[in-house]
């Protein structure tokens, strides 16, 4: 019985990461379907006003103080954070879910790409190998967006999403200083600024238009299934090998993908298939093998990930 208990308890931080990503995906769902009622940026300013008020609370409660003005880099990450999440809503809105969960998760294979040749030739070389496969993928991912059969702007705003991310998640490893909680709190207060003052002086009829019943409803599960996620991750990493687990939330495209069959009865292509596996598999070989090296290296990497999951 105390085996099995021990068992049981090494399998939660696993459990609790699946089940956030099914939140999140289920998050990704809401707000494609309500992005047919209300305006996107609607849907977003309310999601990241969630995220503000949740990291506000965990800062207080846990003693963190807050900044506001310095280090400079903060700002840097807060921007990218900012452009990452209106991208990401944009993208929500706009292209079935799985694609728009696949794409904005490419970010390691960006910081791949921006960070230059590390571990020697040959380790640059299989994560050049991984990231050509990957930017195949996509391509494949494409296709029906190429045909004119989608909205190909909105693969870009996917992939500048998953850009702005990488770039946000690099400029961690120079605020080791400040509290994760504070990071959060900064880079959501921001983004709730900016998404208010976009919706209030670029789009007044998407704040004063009057929203249907379903319209609430829904926005109030993106609300809720992504503060939902928010709890779960951060137990997930609190309880966890936080470098070891991440990878587990690529599993929220696999319900992104089940949520496209059963609610959008969409027809998949082999073409897309293969081009989810080849962009899917990459990401997930780059990320648990950076995971096994910061492990060993650097333990900043962890709290970049804890800081992931207070933002995600």
């Amino acid at each position: 019985m105390g085996r099995m208990g021990i068992r049981i308890r090494s399998l939660l931080p696993a459990v609790w990461m699946i089940s956030a990503a099914f939140c999140f995906a289920t998050m990704g769902a809401l707000a494609h379907a309500v992005g047919a009622h209300c305006d996107w940026m609607l849907v977003a300013f309310l999601r990241i006003v969630c995220t503000f008020a949740f990291s506000v609370a965990l800062a207080w409660s846990g003693g963190a103080r807050l900044v506001l003005w310095t280090p400079r880099t903060l700002w840097m990450r807060s921007i990218a954070g900012t452009i990452s999440l209106v991208c990401t809503f944009y993208a929500l809105t706009h292209l079935p879910i799985a694609d728009a969960l696949t794409l904005t998760n490419t970010y390691p294979l960006w910081i791949v790409l921006t960070s230059g040749r590390r571990g020697g030739r040959a380790g640059w070389g299989a994560d050049l190998a991984c990231v050509v496969c990957a930017v195949l993928g996509v391509v494949f991912i494409q296709t029906p967006y190429l045909s004119g059969t989608g909205d190909g702007k909105a693969v870009l705003v996917a992939l500048l999403a998953s850009f702005a991310t990488a770039v946000a998640m690099m400029g961690l490893h120079r605020l080791r200083e400040v509290d994760a909680r504070a990071v959060v709190a900064h880079f959501s207060g921001l983004a709730s600024l900016v998404l208010a003052g976009l919706l209030v002086f670029g789009r007044p009829d998407a704040v004063a238009a009057s929203l249907d019943r379903a319209s609430v409803f829904l926005l109030v599960g993106v609300g809720l299934c992504g503060t939902f996620g928010q709890v779960l991750l951060t137990k997930a990493f609190a309880s966890g090998p936080p470098a070891r687990i991440s990878v587990l939330s690529l599993t929220q495209v696999v319900f992104g993908l089940g949520y496209d069959l059963i609610l959008q009865t969409r027809q998949l292509t082999i073409t897309t298939l293969l081009g989810f596996v080849m962009v899917l598999a990459p990401t997930a070989w780059i990320t648990l093998r950076a995971a096994r090296r910061s492990e060993r290296n650097s333990p900043s990497h962890d709290a970049g990930l804890r800081e992931r999951s207070l933002a995600s």
